[in-house]
């Protein structure tokens, strides 16, 4: 039985859950896999070399996008995929405490990663399907809220859960396979929660298609690089972050450094508090308050105002650079500013990427943006550390600053309807796609 149009209190039973789930893999496969293999002894170069490989999966994710159309439902694809995932957490959890752990795991990481990777594809084309546009957008910053504390949950919980663990138990191995039996029993209980929950649109329904499946695959690669002016679509999907993909590689390090590099000198607590907790905070923020205003104004209306409210705060860090303050109050507001820029601008980010994907294909489309949002944030990150290491702090924060200028270029080539985005009168009918046709 489909569901009726969901209302904003529905929404919630299922929105928050749905992307904390898909934040946590996330985390594990980038960031708890590395603690993990820290801890058991595993050299820097491994622990560098064959975690970085399992960001792959999320990079090319769009070559198999398609096959999420076309069979089965979303809906259908979460709960399974979810109770995949539980099923690679037991088995790492079995495999720490082996011989061959880091072979064993390193092969149930590649799992783990493949099936997050698909489970964003499935969520982002369940939510473009859950919600009108007026809901989409009032709920953009919400996903990226519990997205958010998925990351936090991950990188600070689990990592203080371990930690707590190996001490009441002498054994690290033992503690790492705990916090991993840990996550493989909530997976479970992810899934059935959902299962209960999620609503069954209209919408959610294999994309039909006469041809042979070789040609329907490729048909929705093609009909995406078929867009009107898809090489302005592609521009600003590669060159809205190019600034602060580097930024965001250096912030920490920078926080870090010594004074006599350069640095602000600050401890790794600090940087936690700082960083990690204001930091994120500011940044939900941000997200939250996007997501609202462009509800209600719409996305073309904030579209300039969300790129200089995302871009201008980067000279912020010019100004540390250059005074070094040690002042931890002056720091911790200098990166709130900054981070609740970052957070209120990528919502204009965000929204156009939906305004993209509208269209019989949505879930492959939007997952062919982010595969590009990924390739944006990758290369440019790739070179900052090299570039700040021949400029120093200072010049590579000026470099940043001008690194903006590609994303202003592209910005002003963008056409986008004045009521994308935003919640429309009563009575009236809604405009979603980017030619102005109801949503179907």
């Amino acid at each position: 039985m489909e569901s009726p149009p969901p209302t904003p209190s529905a929404a919630w039973r299922w929105i928050p859950t749905l992307y904390f789930s898909q934040g946590v893999p996330y985390v594990v496969a980038m960031t708890l896999s590395v603690v993990m293999y820290k801890n058991l002894q595993v050299s820097n170069t491994d622990i560098a070399l064959y975690t970085s490989w399992l960001y792959l999966p999320w990079v090319i994710k769009p070559l198999w996008s398609p096959l999420v159309d076309r069979f089965r439902t979303k809906r259908l694809w979460i709960i399974g995929l979810q109770l995949v995932i539980g099923a690679a957490l037991a088995m790492v959890a079995l495999a720490v405490p082996g011989p061959a752990f880091f072979r064993a795991t390193l092969a149930i990481f590649w799992l783990l990663a493949f099936s997050s990777a698909t489970h964003d594809i499935a969520a982002d084309g369940f939510y473009l399907l859950a919600l009108p546009p007026h809901q989409q957008a009032a709920f953009v910053g919400v996903r990226s809220t519990f997205y958010r504390l998925a990351m936090i949950a991950g990188q600070g919980g689990l990592v203080y859960l371990a930690g707590t663990l190996q001490l009441a138990t002498g054994n690290i191995s033992w503690a790492w396979s705990l916090v991993f039996g840990f996550l493989a029993a909530f997976f479970v209980l992810m899934a059935l929660y959902h299962l209960i929950f999620l609503p069954r649109p209209l919408g959610d329904h294999p994309v039909k298609c006469a041809a042979r499946f070789s040609a329907g695959y490729l048909g929705v690669f093609a009909a995406f690089f078929q867009k009107k002016e898809i090489g302005i679509i592609l521009g600003y999907l590669l060159l809205y972050r190019f600034a602060e993909a580097q930024l965001v590689k250096l912030a920490v390090p920078f926080l870090l450094d010594g004074r006599e590099v350069g640095g602000l000198s600050l401890s790794t607590q600090q940087v936690g508090i700082i960083y990690g907790t204001i930091g994120v905070i500011a940044l939900t923020l941000g997200g939250l308050v996007g997501g609202y205003a462009i509800s209600r104004l719409g996305l073309k209306r904030l579209l300039w105002p969300m790129l200089l409210t995302m871009h201008v705060p980067n000279a912020i860090f010019i100004f540390l650079a250059l005074l070094q303050p040690a002042n931890a109050y002056v720091i911790g507001g200098a990166v709130a500013v900054e981070q609740f820029g970052y957070g209120f601008g990528f919502t204009a980010y965000l929204l156009y990427m939906m305004l993209v994907a509208e269209g019989e294909h949505k879930t492959a489309h939007y997952a062919i943006c982010t595969g590009f949002m990924a390739l944006g944030m990758m290369l440019p990150g790739m070179a900052a550390g090299w570039i700040q290491d021949h400029v120093g702090y200072s010049n590579f924060f000026i470099w940043v600053c001008l690194a903006t200028l590609p994303s202003f270029a592209v910005t002003a080539l963008l056409k986008i309807d004045p009521a994308f985005g935003q919640k429309p009168p009563p009575g009236s009918q809604p405009v979603t796609s980017a030619t102005g046709a109801p949503r179907q």
